[in-house]
């Protein structure tokens, strides 16, 4: 029978005992087991005895036998795994081969790894950039990575970038982990184009917000769909330049729907999470999730009703019981890690999200509703985004503040809130429910006009 110990002992016994023991292996299951099982093999081992399988017509025992080999470092394997490399009908043997030929780290697979530069298939020219970045230094392999800056695999193309053109990091005299004290829990009564003009840039950790919708309410009147995607497309790069590098930006929004006008015409149902997705990556945010935001559907307008009763084809629409938290962060060559590690581990620690969480991209929140607002932020909705996406003493940014609920929740996790709120009516909500001395460092909310926002950061 075949088992991990087994094999093992087969091993420490020598490559005649293994070739005998793999020529007595009929099955393909149990050629792969053992292969798959081989583990560390020793400096001496003669890899001669796997290379009768590496045309074997079983893909599974290809990749292993493929692996040992690359696990000898050998030079004298190179041809056969550069021609398994090449020629393999199976994507991961193939790959699994350029990996091989790459842990080698040998300069004679130099060659072999360039000209799989223009593979097709963009792993295996990942796999081979990941061999040639060893030789880093070396003028042919440089010349030939630089020019993968313009592949058009947007993969490859950010390898090359983050290895050999790096983008400036920006001149803040900010650390990572702080912002200006005109920021702290301050609320400006304004347009937020600008209100964005005069903050400088690596000054935002988080944004979380819902945009007016498209002319769906008495608040949000815009000449045509074009211009109200080209606002928020607006309003969104200036959101880009103020955050520090590698944060987070969450959009909520969701299709809407502009009622017909007359039974002789149509309803008009707007994209906007599928329209404004294009804008934002092209500004220079990278998308990372989608969040489905799940409402009761006793929550919702009903639009089952006419369905309902006749039943005819064509004519079914669903209720929409879901909105889409879009989440992005801001592109840099670092990884999160690096964010992490601007803190100190006592704010990490206190930050560090407990007890039970949502597992899953689907988050059931009841909706809340609010004579002053007609479309408010649920607090647990931002209590959720908030503890994910930023740490304590952070600054978190609403440009469409609304009533106000993203400042009430960052004020009870102990973060800073940035507000923005055009409508007059509405900042009085804000500074009504934020009136009050935060539990957080004593620091009082401030609630400011444009100008007076203009004058406090001249200071």
């Amino acid at each position: 029978m075949l088992t991990k110990d087994y094999i093992n002992e087969v091993k420490t016994n020598g490559n005649g005992n293994i070739a005998k023991i793999i020529e007595g292996l009929k099955s393909t299951s149990n050629l792969s087991y053992f292969l798959e099982n081989l583990g560390f093999l020793p400096s001496n081992f003669d890899g001669n005895v796997l290379l009768p399988y590496i045309n074997y017509n079983n893909s599974n025992v290809r990749f292993w036998v493929v692996k040992n080999l690359g696990k000898l470092k050998n030079v004298k394997y190179i041809d056969p795994l550069s021609k398994v490399a090449r020629e393999d009908k199976d994507s991961m043997v193939r790959r699994e081969a350029v990996s091989s030929l790459g842990r080698m780290r040998n300069v004679k697979n130099i060659p072999v790894l360039i000209s799989l530069l223009t593979d097709p298939d963009p792993k295996i020219i990942a796999q081979a950039i990941r061999g040639l970045l060893v030789f880093r230094g070396n003028e042919t392999v440089d010349t030939h990575l630089k020019q993968l800056v313009h592949h058009p695999n947007e993969f490859i193309q950010q390898v090359i970038q983050k290895e050999y053109f790096p983008k400036q990091t920006n001149n803040s005299h900010l650390s990572h982990t702080e912002s200006y004290d005109y920021l702290k829990n301050v609320v400006v009564n304004g347009d937020v184009r600008e209100i964005l003009q005069v903050i400088p840039e690596d000054s935002i950790h988080l944004t979380f917000t819902s945009p007016p919708y498209y002319n769906a309410r008495d608040y949000s009147i815009y000449p045509s769909y074009k211009a109200y995607l080209q606002f928020l497309a607006d309003v969104f790069e200036k959101v880009h330049r103020v955050t520090k590098e590698g944060r987070f930006f969450i959009l909520n929004t969701s299709p809407i729907i502009i009622p017909r006008v007359s039974r002789q015409h149509s309803s008009k149902r707007y994209p906007i999470p599928f329209d404004i997705h294009p804008f934002l990556v092209e500004m220079g945010w990278e998308f990372i999730d989608d969040i489905v935001w799940l409402k009761p559907e006793a929550s919702v307008k009903n639009r089952n009703a006419g369905f309902l009763q006749h039943r005819k084809p064509l004519a079914y629409k669903p209720n929409p019981v879901t909105e889409y938290l879009m989440v992005y962060r801001k592109k840099t060559d670092k990884l999160l890690d690096w964010n992490i590690r601007e803190y100190e581990w006592k704010i990490v620690k206190e930050s560090k999200v407990l007890g039970n969480y949502e597992t899953s991209n689907v988050w059931r929140i009841d909706p809340t509703f609010d004579k002053s607002h007609s479309a408010v932020f649920p607090v647990e909705l931002c209590n959720r985004v908030i503890k994910f996406y930023s740490f304590k003493g952070d600054v978190v940014f609403d440009p469409f503040a609304g009533s106000g609920t993203m400042g009430v929740a960052a004020k009870a996790l102990e973060r800073y809130f940035f507000l923005t709120e055009k409508d007059e009516k509405y900042f009085q909500i804000i500074k009504k429910n934020l009136g009050s001395k935060s539990l957080f460092a004593n620091t009082e909310s401030r609630f400011l006009s444009l100008n007076e926002f203009k004058e406090l950061n001249k200071i």
